[in-house]
């Protein structure tokens, strides 16, 4: 069993991760675990020594880079033979990656200031993209290629890399800057808990320093991505967006912050689709459907580029494209996916998060430099040499002796039959992915690496004045050659520096402060895509060029994605049951109430003195209204109250012309001639209710009512109890009754029921008035001025003995109405009483009931009628005998029964 199946085998087991809690459980079980396998073998476990990029230097920094990205056929068995088989297919970008580690650390070893006379040496292997075969290479780099065994049974360089003791001439590796994937740096925080330095390990996972204490990372966690595309879409007010994801903690996780942070800001997901790699064509065949049936125009893509590109396609295929899209820094920047044919059709306008990009002054001319003659031991670009120009870069011939050892790469057979270089090959002036500086991304992430770890050895070998983490006391300064992991550690931990491009660099637990691009994909006349840095990301702060920015409409113009459209001023939001809160009605405000905001959840209530106007967008002064003599309304009652006035006049007048006749004199002509008096005053109280109310004129026009209406009633009862003692003096033995109803008791009784009347009227108004008063309660942007009944008690008392009045008279009436006579009066009176009854009667819920001045107008209608009720039933059948029918107006005729 090699070393790496024994650790996958123990991974698996229950025993390890009581053996690796902690970096210190970490080592003790690193330790066993080989003791362990020492005691079944202890022979060399392969190595990718071949494959590798080694300096020598006082201190080596390990390097992992996923250089290739097919992994050999024995990658899955370490097992068999042979172990160094290398992987194939050289990608241009990581291979940048290397020579900006190499370029650092030449950097670093020419600097005057930094680690003055210690030298750093690197050793540099290919991680294969594969966790297995990145855990393989780093065990290469920390435990070097010695096929000795100490007297422990472990390989010399572990058992005492932890203590920081090499053998003999060794340098120590303190740390490691790799583990391009967050997978592979999970496992080699875990199992081999060396100290390790991401360039792209994004997960929010390895943030935890009680799980992952000794792991530090230049890429910022993806929970920072996740915040300012966030702050992308709550900036540009777009609250239905839709989410395509890939099926994995980056997705899942990046979905969940987006969520938390615009949680109560009004941004709903209208679908989260999935892409999972192995069912990549029929997930992104779904994802394409879904945002075609789907009204969300702005999708957020967290995905690998590769993921994109397949859905990319699908979404050409069913002619979508008009959606913006909102890219994660997985995608963002990719080349392959931006020189892609279909993209230009779908992906014009994408708005992404990148990776942050700072230049490295001289790195691009480092890199046009290189050349495999100058740097002979370097396989890397001996192989990128060979792809790039078709020749054999070997300087020296491949010796026959290699066929007695491991079988030759497939590589090296291929180069040996190729056609030797000529030697005048180079970079210079070439345009290709490896030499283009414009945008270092991950490169620049790969040499701030280099810089936080040389600060890191230079505080520690400078010998500050900080306590050391180690168990003695010793103010001796540490070795070049015997560092402590734990030492650089504790260094890290308090790092705090400026880098060559100024700009200050710290760790916050594992992470550095969070800092992207945000780019544009935008098109270039001649139709193809190209990336436009349009702003940046500091933390949840952004900063936008918006003007530079061309939006998948292809205008200036922000695109918009609502489930419903903002609702305008004078509505409110009302949510659709069942549906996500950003889908919602608007609803306008009821009246009196207004919205002077966009998407109001409430409409706020006007001040009783303020109503809403047309628009409900604002509160503005009511009008006063009241019952005037202008208006329809007014002029129509005050005709009729005229008219009143005028008949009446004419009635008293052809009772006066005609006041001999038999007709006046038998019924009494002094009381008709009172009563047509009350009659006119009744018409003409009524115009005191019309016009604007004031102090005097609510007093006058209650107590004007109540007193015109009194003296006409009592006029009434008085003559019916008149007309029921004549009757009754005719029996004998009765004479003497009628002394008691002569003219003067007449008039008495007249003036002691009215005097009553007055009194009620006087007690009241001298206590609580009517007084002019708004009525606020009705609705409406007019405020009805109205005369406000202070005192309803008094109020009811003035009806209330008019009532009293009336119906007594009607009673006295209705009794007489038989008596034998040809005009009998207790008729008419008994017919105007109940027309009079009748009408005050409706009058009481009608005037209730009544809004402002319309109640007004109900008082004086009522007035209006019962004066009507009365001078008609009463006087027209007198008039219309006195003046049509003069024949019969004798006392013959009037007593004919």
């Amino acid at each position: 069993m090699s070393l790496v199946s024994w650790f996958f085998t123990l991974w698996s087991s229950s025993a390890l991760p009581l053996l690796l809690v902690g970096p210190v459980g970490r080592q003790m079980g690193l330790r066993v675990g080989l003791q362990v396998v020492q005691t079944a073998i202890c022979s060399r476990w392969g190595t990718l020594s071949d494959e590798g990029l080694y300096q020598d230097g006082d201190v080596v920094i390990g390097g992992l880079f996923s250089l290739h990205y097919k992994p050999p056929a024995t990658a899955h068995n370490f097992t068999q033979p042979p172990y160094n088989r290398p992987c194939t297919g050289l990608e241009n970008l990581p291979l940048q990656y290397v020579y900006a580690m190499v370029f650092a650390l030449e950097e670093i070893n020419h600097s005057a200031i930094l680690l003055p006379g210690v030298k750093l040496g690197y050793h540099i292997h290919d991680s294969c993209a594969l966790p297995t075969w990145a855990m393989q290479a780093m065990l290469s780099v920390v435990g070097g290629d010695s096929t000795n065994c100490n007297t422990t049974g472990l390989p010399d360089s572990y058992a005492d890399f932890n203590e920081g003791r090499g053998r003999e001439g060794d340098a120590s590796v303190p740390l490691v800057i790799g583990g391009s994937s967050s997978v592979a740096a999970k496992i080699l925080c875990r199992i081999l808990g060396p100290l390790s330095m991401s360039y792209t390990a994004s997960c929010p996972c390895l943030s935890d320093r009680r799980q992952y204490p000794t792991f530090f990372r230049t890429m910022p966690s993806d929970i920072y991505q996740a915040r300012a595309i966030a702050q992308i879409a709550l900036r540009f007010n777009w609250t239905w967006i839709g989410a395509v994801v890939a099926n994995n903690d980056y997705g899942h996780v990046a979905v969940k912050i987006f969520q938390e942070e615009t949680e109560g800001k009004g941004v709903c997901l209208a679908f989260v689709e999935t892409l999972q790699r192995v069912n990549i064509v029929s997930d992104a065949r779904r994802a394409a459907l879904t945002i075609q049936a789907s009204s969300a125009r702005v999708i957020l893509v967290f995905s690998w580029y590769t993921d994109v590109r397949e859905l990319f396609l699908h979404l050409e295929k069913i002619n979508v494209t008009d959606r913006q899209f909102l890219a994660s820094e997985a995608w963002s920047t990719s080349g392959n996916l931006l020189h892609n044919v279909v993209t230009p059709k779908v992906a014009n306008g994408v708005l992404g998060v990148a990776i942050r990009s700072s230049p490295i002054p001289g790195f691009e001319d480092y890199l046009t430099s290189l050349n495999p003659y100058h740097r002979p031991e370097d396989e890397f670009l001996k192989e990128f040499w060979q792809n790039e120009f078709g020749c054999n870069p070997e300087v020296t011939p491949i010796s026959s002796d290699t066929a007695s050892g491991p079988a030759p790469p497939k590589e090296r057979i291929q180069r040996a039959s190729l056609p030797p270089c000529s030697g005048a090959e180079s970079l210079k002036g070439m345009q290709h992915p490896l030499t283009d500086t414009s945008q270092l991304r991950v490169t620049y992430n790969v040499y701030l690496a280099v810089y936080a770890a040389a600060h890191a050895l230079h505080s520690l070998l400078s010998c500050p004045e900080i306590e050391k983490p180690s168990e003695s006391n010793s103010s001796t300064c540490s070795s070049p050659k015997h560092i402590k992991p734990i030492e650089v550690l504790h260094h890290l931990n308090n790092l705090n520096f400026t880098t060559p491009q100024d700009e200050l660099l710290y760790f916050q637990g594992s992470d550095i402060p969070a800092k992207y691009d945000l780019v544009n994909w935008q098109t270039t006349p001649q139709g193809s895509l190209r990336i436009v840095l349009i702003g940046r990301a500091d933390g949840l702060d952004l900063h936008i060029n918006e003007s530079a920015i061309q939006w998948s409409t292809g205008s200036q113009q922000v695109p918009v994605s609502v489930c419903s459209e903002s609702c305008p001023l004078g509505t409110r939001k009302a949510s659709r049951k069942g549906e996500p809160l950003c889908c919602f009605d608007c609803i306008p405000c009821a009246k009196g109430a207004i919205s002077n905001k966009p998407d109001s959840l409430n409409c706020e209530r006007c001040p009783d003195e303020f109503w809403s106007n047309a628009d409900q967008t604002a509160c503005i002064h009511r009008e006063l209204d009241f019952l005037s003599f202008n208006e329809t309304l007014g002029i129509t009652l005050t005709t009729a109250a005229v008219s009143g006035a005028v008949v009446t006049t004419a009635v008293f007048v052809v009772f006066l012309r005609y006041r001999q006749t038999a007709m006046v004199r038998a019924n009494n002509s002094e009381l008709s001639f009172l009563l047509l008096l009350s009659l006119k005053l009744c018409f003409l109280c009524s115009l005191v209710f019309i016009g604007r109310p004031s102090v005097w004129s609510c007093r006058f026009q209650q107590a004007a009512f109540g007193i015109s209406f009194v003296l006409c009633v009592s006029c009434l009862q008085v003559k019916t109890i008149v007309v029921l003692a004549a009757f009754r003096s005719a029996r004998p033995g009765a004479g003497a009754l009628m002394k008691w109803f002569g003219p003067g008791q007449q008039r008495g009784s007249v003036c002691l029921f009215t005097c009553i009347q007055v009194i009620i009227c006087a007690i009241w108004l001298s206590l609580s008035p009517p007084v002019p008063q708004a009525d606020l309660d009705i609705p409406g942007l007019q405020i009805t001025l109205k005369c406000a009944m202070a005192s309803v008690v008094g109020f009811c008392f003035v009806l209330g003995y008019i009532g009293l009045l009336a119906c007594s008279s009607l009673l006295l009436a209705f009794l007489a109405r038989k008596l034998p006579d040809n005009f009998n009066e207790a008729k008419l009176i008994t017919f105007s009483m109940l027309i009079f009854c009748v009408v005050w009667v409706a009058f009481v819920p009608a005037y209730v009931s009544s809004p402002g001045k319309y109640a007004v107008a109900v008082e004086i209608f009522a007035i209006l009628a019962s004066s009507y009720g009365l001078l008609l039933c009463i006087f027209a059948p007198k008039c219309f005998i006195i003046i049509l029918q003069p024949e019969k107006n004798t006392k013959k005729h009037l007593m004919g029964r």
